[in-house]
């Protein structure tokens, strides 16, 4: 199985800067995706960013230019650099792992989660 252990939520004011990072550890094959997403009170769980093994990205359009995702393949750990944060960025924030098993099986972890709130 795979664990993910993430952190560094916690509140900002508005226009400040966070940095999250999640590190996978267990059964790790070498193609994989780990992305973050994020899901609001009352609202469904949404992706905020995801990065390839290889390094391919992709991000929500509400945080263009504002957040960058990056990773290393080393430590098997992402990071989320979070800046010009806004009060709609306020969320638990949860960490994804997808790869494919040995029997060619599509398989996801989370981790717990962790809270970002940008309050004034």
């Amino acid at each position: 199985q795979v664990r993910l252990v993430e952190s560094g939520g916690g509140l900002v004011q508005p226009g400040g800067s966070l940095r999250l990072s999640c590190a996978a550890s267990g059964v790790i094959f070498r193609n994989n995706v780990m992305g973050w997403y994020r899901q609001a009170p009352g609202k469904q769980r949404e992706l905020v960013a995801h990065v390839t093994s290889g390094g391919r990205t992709n991000y929500a359009d509400s945080v263009k230019g504002r957040f960058t995702i990056s990773r290393d393949n080393a430590k098997n750990t992402v990071y989320l650099q979070m800046n010009s944060l806004k009060p709609d960025d306020t969320a638990v924030y949860y960490c994804r792992f997808e790869q494919i098993s040995n029997s060619h099986r599509e398989v996801d972890y989370w981790g717990q989660g962790t809270q970002v709130t940008v309050s004034s």
